[in-house]
């Protein structure tokens, strides 16, 4: 926003006061850099002195009323960008999944990165300009060794209302003392998810009861609220969203749910996206007298509040219903780039001209002709999922998000079935479920086979209050994802050949070229049973063996088996699944368990075999959970039930 200085004051002050102010709005500062001042917002109740220049609190009182916010933030569409987010760290003691590419990020050399003096030198000039909140990010702020330093020294800048930093919480319990000595104001932590197996896949790295603490210790410190980011993502944690929300019951937290957004290497796939409409219509499932809570122009959440609950929710739209025209956000990068929008690929480095020497004027005009190119809104979120942009964990904001390639997906296996046991042990049921089932989309690529490993997990029973309390009702948070299959779908024709067509003319082993076969979408459905005998199936339905949740175990293993099929059938093609479903039915006749695989894809062969190998391989997870209380269990009966799509027609078994 323009303004002419001497009309403006002339207005207010008097055409000799005009002449006067405007004169002396041209300063020498101590460190002998000549430049306008178009804005004051520090406090100055007091005798303020600028370089050579005295004023008397009470006239610099009425001037700090009267002008404009520094045109230098304000943008071409009249926006005031008084919040800086500044990240500390390219370096995390986390590898989150979503976070880092699956090739992994090239860290910046730390010769490249801000120094403590030139993080501290950046953000005295934006709070100089009008900036009144800044939040320290990352990577991890917290691993930074001179953070206490830094917050420290920000807390003696004068208009500085607000220290903010954003962090997992790893290191929280033992840092925050410090921390709130400092001067922090306010905190931001990372959780996506409240179970301990989901949390370490997602992370790569243990951690999750040191999370937890640290959140207990910043309400024992006084944190009010304490605001809980996490990252909804179909397939993975859209299934918590009830368990995040009770969490408010008795807490002071601000629990933000924030809709996945796109970057460069987390593979963003707009089915994987669960919008806001679709989680509030989720949460007011549970509590349909829901409270819109009011908020400040600028908020980035839209805030609700379930009544007589101590804390409160929001969510974090950026993708479904952007909030642009209100930003008010800048963010420098760990190595000095000036970020005006945080999907946008634009940045001018301030590093590079701090140290060339450049005069904060020089510096301001850089910032300013940036904040000035700031466009009125986004691209929306199928354009920005074409832009290039930073990994996730070279910008200064962390969002917990999951791509998962399959082949780190480790905890269900025997090995380390321990990590299931610390989500479900210590939480007895009241009464048991009979079917659990679990849903996985998986990105249609041949590369992200392994995506959404960890699904949409609801079990359909009655238990006891808990932070699992609504993993098992019957409360739908998205659309049921289930491979539909009607009657002309199931047609009576079995579509064998008169040859085996994995052998050659020779009778050696080959693979089938389906290069001249059609793209069509293929289903197949298997199942197969396991004979518990009455010991197991008793344990297995009350969730009483010592390993953990059997059913879990089995279900995402059986998921698993599905993706690796090529891997474990020598001639099997590779192919993208666009569905993966798995079922166990527990029924008491015979004490046998019933698993049910389908499997869906775009493609020119058939998935039977993937059907076939996740029953398979979730009987044998099944087995394996159960072998310890008896000998006698037995798998029979694997086979398969339909297959639709191909050339060869339809099939249904009788």
């Amino acid at each position: 926003m323009a303004f002419n200085c001497v009309r403006f004051y002339r207005l207010i002050f008097g055409a000799n006061t005009a002449v006067e102010v405007c004169s002396k709005r041209t300063v020498q500062r101590s460190c002998q850099v000549s430049r306008r001042y178009s804005g004051v917002t520090r406090k100055e109740s007091r005798l303020h002195q600028v370089g050579d220049l005295t004023f008397h609190g009470g006239r610099r009182q009425v001037l700090k009323d009267t002008l404009p916010f520094s045109a230098f933030l304000t943008d071409s569409f009249g926006r005031r960008h008084n919040y800086l987010r500044i990240s500390l760290t390219e370096r995390c003691n986390l590898r989150c999944q979503y976070c880092m590419p699956e090739e992994g990020v090239k860290l910046t050399p730390r010769s490249q990165l801000l120094t403590t003096e030139e993080v501290l030198t950046i953000a005295r000039l934006f709070v100089l300009e009008g900036v009144n909140k800044i939040r320290l990010t990352g990577g991890e702020p917290l691993i930074r060794q001179d953070i206490l330093h830094i917050i420290a020294e920000l807390r003696k800048l004068e208009g500085l209302k607000t220290i903010a930093v954003t962090t997992n919480g790893m290191t929280l319990t033992r840092l925050l003392p410090a921390l709130k000595k400092a001067g922090l104001d306010l905190l931001n932590i990372s959780m996506d998810s409240l179970v301990p197996a989901k949390f370490e896949f997602i992370t790569r790295r243990k951690g999750f009861h040191k999370v937890m603490e640290g959140i207990e210790k910043a309400i024992e410190m006084g944190y009010n609220p304490v605001k809980v980011n996490c990252v909804v993502m179909r397939g993975l944690n859209e299934d918590e969203l009830l368990d995040f929300v009770l969490l408010t019951e008795k807490k002071p937290l601000d629990v933000r749910f924030i809709e996945y957004m796109p970057f460069d290497g987390n593979r963003w796939n707009f089915k994987k996206m669960v919008s806001y409409q679709e989680m509030l219509d989720c949460i007011k499932q549970k509590w349909p007298n829901l409270e819109k809570v009011p908020g400040e122009e600028t908020d980035t959440a839209k805030a609700f509040r379930v009544p007589g609950f101590q804390g409160q929710l929001g969510f974090i739209t950026s993708m479904s219903d952007h909030f642009c025209g209100t930003c008010n956000r800048l963010r420098i990068t760990a190595d000095g780039n000036l970020k005006v929008c945080l999907f946008g690929n634009s940045e001018v480095s301030l590093r590079d001209r701090l140290r060339s020497g450049a005069s904060e004027e020089e510096l301001l005009q850089v910032i300013g002709a940036a904040v000035g190119r700031k466009k009125k809104q986004h691209a929306g979120m199928l354009n920005i999922s074409q832009m290039k942009n930073r990994p996730m964990i070279l910008i200064v904001l962390k969002l917990k998000l999951i791509h998962d390639p399959l082949k780190r997906f480790h905890f269900v296996s025997t090995g380390k079935g321990n990590w299931l046991l610390q989500a479900f042990r210590g939480n007895p049921r009241q009464t048991v479920p009979l079917i659990h089932h679990i849903d996985s989309a998986a990105s249609a690529t041949t590369q992200s086979l392994g995506n959404s490993a960890l699904c949409n997990s609801k079990l359909i029973g009655s238990v006891p209050h808990s932070v699992r309390q609504f993993h098992h009702e019957t409360y739908k948070c998205g659309p049921d994802s289930k491979v539909p299959f009607s009657g002309s779908q199931m047609s009576s024709l079995d579509g064998t050949s008169d040859r085996l067509t994995h052998t050659d003319t020779q009778g050696k082993a080959s693979m089938v070229n389906v290069g001249s076969k059609a793209v069509t979408c293929r289903t197949a459905t298997a199942c197969g049973k396991v004979i518990l005998g009455p010991k197991a199936f008793n344990l297995v339905r009350a969730n009483q063996l010592a390993k953990g949740d059997a059913l879990a175990v089995a279900q995402l293993a059986g998921i698993m088996g599905a993706k690796q099929t090529s891997s474990l059938i020598p001639l099997c093609h590779a192919l993208p699944l666009d569905h993966t479903s798995v079922t166990i039915e527990l029924l008491e006749k015979r004490h046998t368990a019933v698993v049910k695989a389908t499997c869906q894809t775009m493609g020119r062969t058939g998935v039977e075999m993937e059907a076939l190998t996740a029953v398979t391989v979730a009987t044998l997870a099944l087995y394996d959970m159960c072998k310890s209380v008896s000998r006698d269990i037995v798998i029979t009966d694997i086979k398969l039930l339909s297959k639709t799509g191909g050339q060869g027609g339809d099939f249904q078994a009788s």
